[in-house]
């Protein structure tokens, strides 16, 4: 590790942010938890900054009245993965871990990732893109057939996602998205192996493969105990995974990602991947999946959070 200090020389004191009053709040305060033992086991100040408020001014001035350094974004969902805090971190010119406000807001909304991945070349499931109030009988007419997947647009952790295989239950499937989000996205359901890319800077960690005990990795599966196996490394022929670590990282670049990142993506029954999303801020606890690929590669959580600070703080 280099011990970075404060242009003054003073030690860095570190602000891990987490909270949040998305849906994943709880998930976020497990990750930031986390990283603040690990920073704090490195060696470094560290504030736990626990964001409840959703105005924007009021988030400024708990973060300036913390007095830190950097900023370690440890939220996960809106306010975290949109854009929004990492704006806040620019105005006040406090340096932030993770990828910059366009790539954020851009990430979250699952219907602007598709079309940016689009625009590459990089393949996606067929899908198409319904509004509250639109027909959405028309929308999918001639262009997907069951089974499907309905998703809302901009939330994570696979909330308020439905797997369907029977027409008599898609109304319903589109009711639960409209819940969470005014625009939703169906997709054909692409059976395969559930496969994981973390990147690290430029570097690309060994693929992770899910295998959930359900139909399909849900809430539940990603954070319920022995509820999902992970294998790492998948186990995929070596020119398979440097396909899909090559498509990982290009994922990672056409987005305008920077630090760090995690691609999904499913490996249908012909080996052909398809990219699902990418998450802008993974799970960051030691037994989350970017974290479990970092080990695989010999890099602990604890030496994972400080390479991110170096990252962040320009100096790695």
């Amino acid at each position: 590790m280099i011990e970075i200090k404060t242009k003054n020389g003073a030690p860095l004191r570190i602000g891990v942010i987490m909270g949040g009053y998305s849906s994943e709040r709880e998930i976020s305060l497990k990750s930031g938890r986390a990283v603040v033992e690990a920073l704090a086991n490195g060696g470094y100040q560290v504030v736990e900054i626990d964001v409840i408020s959703d105005q924007d001014q009021e988030i400024s001035d708990q973060i300036n009245q913390a007095q830190i350094d950097l900023a370690f974004v440890a939220l996960h969902g809106h306010l975290g993965e949109d854009g929004r805090i990492q704006e806040i971190f620019e105005k006040n010119n406090i340096p932030y871990t993770g990828s910059g406000v366009e790539a954020n807001r851009i990430a979250i909304n699952k219907v602007l990732t598709y079309q940016q991945l689009e625009e590459a070349g990089i393949c996606i499931p067929p899908y198409a893109v319904v509004q509250k109030g639109q027909e959405w009988q028309q929308a999918i007419k001639n262009k997907l057939s069951l089974p499907l997947v309905v998703k809302p647009c901009s939330e994570g952790s696979s909330i308020g996602i439905t797997l369907v295989f029977k027409e008599e239950n898609l109304a319903d499937a589109v009711d639960v998205a409209f819940q969470y989000d005014d625009m939703i996205l169906i997709e054909r359901y692409i059976p395969g192996k559930e496969l994981t890319v973390g990147i690290l800077e430029n570097k690309l960690l060994p693929v992770v493969e899910i295998r959930p005990k359900k139909e399909f990795f849900d809430f539940a599966a990603k954070y319920q105990s022995g509820m999902t196996d992970y294998v790492v490394p998948a186990p995929i022929e070596s020119e398979l995974t440097k396909q899909v670590q090559d498509i990982g990282l290009c994922v990672h670049k056409v987005m305008g990602c920077r630090h760090f990142s995690r691609v999904d993506i499913i490996l249908d029954e012909k080996n052909i991947p398809y990219v699902l999303e990418i998450n802008t801020i993974p799970g960051f606890t030691a037994t989350s999946l970017l974290p479990k690929a970092a080990k695989a590669e010999g890099i602990d959580f604890t030496s994972l959070c400080l390479i991110i600070v170096e990252l962040a703080y320009g100096t790695k």
